[in-house]
């Protein structure tokens, strides 16, 4: 069986063209070959896996190649650039300085400098990690590093800059390598899967793109991880499955039920993502990052600050449409007010729930659905419209006065009361005796309010258990998008045909049956589907089996008396104390 490389080895750039994310440095370097303004020593600083060792090797083989290439790329068939593919090249030699850092090795390293090289141009000294050099080491290096022979080039590797003392740094030229873009990443691994004959959805190295946080390296890594447990086609389930990553529809539906006001189907929503294992704190990361991405969102010249894939950025665009820019500033307010207080909570988990309740209020600007209980305004323009007949300034002098305003009626009357409603009945036709008022209530004019509907006609259409269950699916299937907890919550169970048109039906528990928003669409949908207003909407709440409690060491020792009697005999014969 043949050894298998890893991708990141295999795949790894052999010449400046074929360097990922970092043409502005590989430019200069050809430019400088191509000049001949090479400087003696170079430092290459920058995060991890965004090609620094590489671009050193690279640098080290052209400049010692002796058939550049008008590109001036290394030609691979000289001596020297064989020498060096074959790994046993005498003049480049390359030394980790993690296991190199005394000032024994400098000394060594000073001496070899003296040799001249005996195949090439230039001797070329790599160190990586140059960090972890000892300060007495740096010091032995400064003379040769800043002075040193006309063949001899360093080139200094390192992650961490503000570790090197300043001398060293006033030495070298500074190339600092930035963090690789998703979309350059991506585009890697999207040629790295088709030579390797996998088929990879795009969405699924997007998301591989983005845990690896900049470094190719690690994507690379990842992308051998996915195909181990994929096989041959990886696909974005499986990506966010082997990598526990919180998938971007949890924060999508999450903000749509926020915008629509359901705090039932956010509290589900919540439970869902904590009994699937995740952080809530990566919660509250995540939130801030998608409605981050909301309000860059909002205008086209901002939204290239999303590092996410073109598809999902017009999901994003479509979704910050429906959210108001104020709206937007609030919620981000109180995630980062949430993010803040997390850690000192004593109860993490209502932190997190109150935040989000706090955003479903904030979305309409007021209470959240399940409280309301007046029905909805009638659109503003039609009450500001009937608003000057009303007004005493606005009515010319000779018209006769206006019965309605002229009534001896209050300036504001509330709805009529709802019968009162038992906890396990939420939703019941009013009596048709009456009449419905809609009342529209405006911060500025109070005595706008608009004249009483007619009373609905009574029907009384009958149905079947039979059809009240395809119709109750019907409901669950075309309210998923609407509201997929609550449609998830009643699909549960099946719905039972009681007498005088009384429909009972089983919910988990009690937030789905205050939720009155999505009780009303229910029972508007059964209406109208059997053309009977007569409908009554019975939840019931399952029952939850009560888990027996832990035990307290008394208790375990009264029912270890009563299986053994004679423990207590023993207790006060030897006059034993037991500590509880």
């Amino acid at each position: 069986m043949d050894n298998f490389i890893v991708s990141a080895r295999k795949y790894r750039p052999t010449t400046f063209d074929t360097v990922v994310g970092q043409q502005a440095i590989t430019n200069t370097l050809k430019n400088a070959i191509r000049n001949n303004t090479l400087a003696q020593a170079f430092l290459f600083t920058g995060p991890r896996g965004v090609g620094k060792t590489t671009c050193a090797r690279i640098m080290a083989k052209t400049i010692n190649c002796l058939n550049p290439t008008p590109e001036m790329e290394a030609c691979d068939q000289c001596e020297s650039c064989i020498s060096f593919n074959r790994s046993n090249s005498f003049n480049i030699h390359e030394l980790d300085a993690a296991s190199n850092n005394s000032v024994d090795d400098i000394r060594n390293l000073v001496d070899q400098v003296r040799i001249p090289p005996q195949v090439g141009a230039y001797k070329i000294y790599i160190i990586d990690e140059v960090h972890m050099l000892s300060p007495a080491a740096f010091n032995a290096f400064l003379k040769t590093l800043e002075e040193p022979p006309s063949y001899a080039k360093f080139i200094l590797a390192t992650t961490e800059k503000q570790k090197i003392i300043p001398t060293i740094l006033s030495r070298c030229q500074i190339f600092d390598f930035k963090r690789i873009t998703l979309e350059d990443i991506s585009s890697h691994l999207a040629y790295v899967a088709s030579m390797e004959d996998v088929e990879a959805d795009a969405e699924a190295l997007n998301i591989i793109a983005q845990k690896a946080d900049g470094a190719l390296r690690d994507a690379l890594s990842i992308f051998d991880q996915m195909v181990s447990f994929s096989g041959k086609h990886i696909t974005y389930k499986d990506v966010i499955e082997n990598l526990n990553v919180l998938d971007y529809d949890y924060y999508f539906n999450i903000t749509e039920q926020i915008l629509q006001k359901d705090t039932s189907g956010v509290l589900l929503t919540l439970n869902e993502i904590i009994d699937n294992g995740f952080d809530p704190q990566h919660f509250i990361h995540g939130m801030g990052s998608h409605l981050r991405s909301l309000l860059v969102s909002k205008d086209q010249a901002t939204i290239q600050l999303m590092e996410v894939s073109k598809l999902l950025q017009q999901r994003y665009a479509e979704q910050a449409r429906k959210c108001d820019p104020q709206f937007l500033l609030q919620a981000l307010d109180i995630n980062n007010q949430c993010d803040l207080n997390y850690r000192a909570s004593s109860n993490k988990r209502l932190h997190l729930e109150i935040t989000l309740l706090q955003l479903c209020a904030l979305s309409g600007g007021g209470l959240p659905a399940a409280k309301q209980e007046i029905r909805p305004a009638q659109p503003k323009a039609a009450s500001t419209k009937a608003a000057p007949a009303d007004t005493p300034s606005s009515k010319p002098a000779a018209a006769p006065p206006n019965p309605a305003s002229t009534s001896s009626k209050p300036a504001y009357t509330s709805p009529p009361s709802r019968p009162a409603e038992t906890p396990n009945q939420v939703h019941e036709a009013p009596p048709r005796s009456k009449s419905v008022r809609t009342v529209s209530i405006n911060d500025d004019d109070t005595e706008s309010q608009e004249k009483p509907k007619e009373p609905e006609p009574e029907t009384r259409g009958e149905f079947t258990q039979d059809m009240l269950v395809e119709a109750w699916k019907d409901f669950v299937e075309s309210y998923k998008e609407t509201s997929p907890s609550f449609s998830m919550a009643i699909g549960r169970y099946e719905p039972e045909l009681k007498s005088d048109h009384e429909i009972n039906f089983t919910i988990d528990n009690s937030l789905v049956a205050n939720d009155k928003l999505n009780m009303n669409a229910l029972y508007d949908h059964l209406k109208k589907r059997f053309n009977n207003n007569q409908i009554k909407l019975k939840p019931i709440v399952a029952e939850k089996p009560q888990s027996a409690g832990a035990y307290t060491d008394r208790e375990k020792f009264n029912q270890m008396v009563i299986h053994r009697p004679h423990l207590m005999q023993l207790k006060q014969e030897l006059n034993l104390e037991t500590e509880f």
